[in-house]
């Protein structure tokens, strides 16, 4: 055996453990849905085939609709919420003072806590009675504050707020990142030809942080259309159906309801939308990315 050979088994072993986990976890499943779609399946009954038959109970099931509409409020708010709170914290940090180090850290450490023990937390801070957002809120005169996660109106809001406040730092070091990538020759020529610095930040830093800003929208896009954790945690949906989401009504109706034949058909479909969304924005990224030369 060859030099070139046991480098190659070398790679090829230290691959094939994620490999496995990732056909064994992952691909397996994907298929496994996949199949499931065309059946009607309680776990105790056998199989039944049933065809296009649970494709066709999504278009006349209005939870499914509320769920999915549910999921593109939730999405629509989030991802923009999150990426313009990330872009501003990104360009204040981006700066060298005393304690800059620390804050960034302070941000950055709700990505890092688990989701399940921050929803907790906010979870006690929405308390309608005790929460300390509602003591401030009468404390400042409101005196009837918001239900948050015990209201149709204010429970999905107030999950948005906790979201982006989790994630909103993971983004803000995605685009310090690409801030600290720009030449600081380009802010020189700019200040010598006398830009204001709004010009330079619409035509010096806006364009070449649109690779970061892609990805971030990217990213951010598909964990929003996955929100689960928060959901269950939180309002478990409700109250009524106000923060029914797609992956919680797909769980509910695998785990709770014993329908997994349905529940593995709005879990491909829902696959093939967030692909759609994915591909669009690759399309798109041709047209407003920019790449410096």
């Amino acid at each position: 055996m060859n030099k070139v050979t046991r480098n190659r088994l070398t790679a090829y072993s230290f691959l094939l453990p994620n490999l496995i986990g990732f056909i064994v976890f992952t691909l397996l499943p994907v298929f496994a849905a996949l199949g499931l779609s065309f059946v009607r399946w309680d776990s105790y009954s056998p199989l039944k085939y049933v065809g296009l038959r649970n494709f066709e109970m999504m278009f006349s099931d209005s939870s499914f609709k509320i769920a999915f509409w549910n999921t593109l409020y939730f999405t629509g708010l989030t991802v923009p919420l999150t990426v313009l709170v990330a872009l501003l914290l990104a360009l204040v940090l981006n700066k060298a003072f005393r304690g800059v180090k620390f804050i960034r850290s302070i941000h950055f450490f709700p990505h890092v806590a688990s989701t399940i023990a921050v929803a907790v937390v906010w979870q006690f801070l929405y308390n309608p009675d005790m929460g300390p957002i509602n003591h401030f809120l009468r404390a400042v005169g409101i005196a009837s504050p918001p239900r948050w996660t015990s209201s149709v109106t204010w429970a999905m809001p107030a999950v948005i707020i906790m979201t982006v406040w989790k994630s909103a730092g993971y983004y803000m070091m995605m685009f310090l990142a690409g801030l600290q990538g720009i030449p600081g020759h380009l802010y020189e020529v700019a200040t010598i030809d006398g830009a204001t610095s709004w010009q330079k930040f619409r035509y010096v830093t806006l364009p070449l942080l649109t690779p970061t800003l892609f990805f971030v929208v990217t990213m951010n896009l598909i964990y929003s259309f996955k929100v689960f954790d928060q959901i269950h945690i939180m309002t478990q949906g409700g109250p009524g159906r106000a923060t029914s989401v797609l992956v919680y009504y797909i769980y509910v109706q695998a785990f709770v309801n014993q329908n997994f034949g349905y529940a593995s058909a709005m879990a491909t479909t829902f696959f093939l939308i967030i692909l759609g969304f994915t591909i669009v924005q690759f399309r798109l990224q041709e047209k407003w990315v920019k790449y410096l030369d």
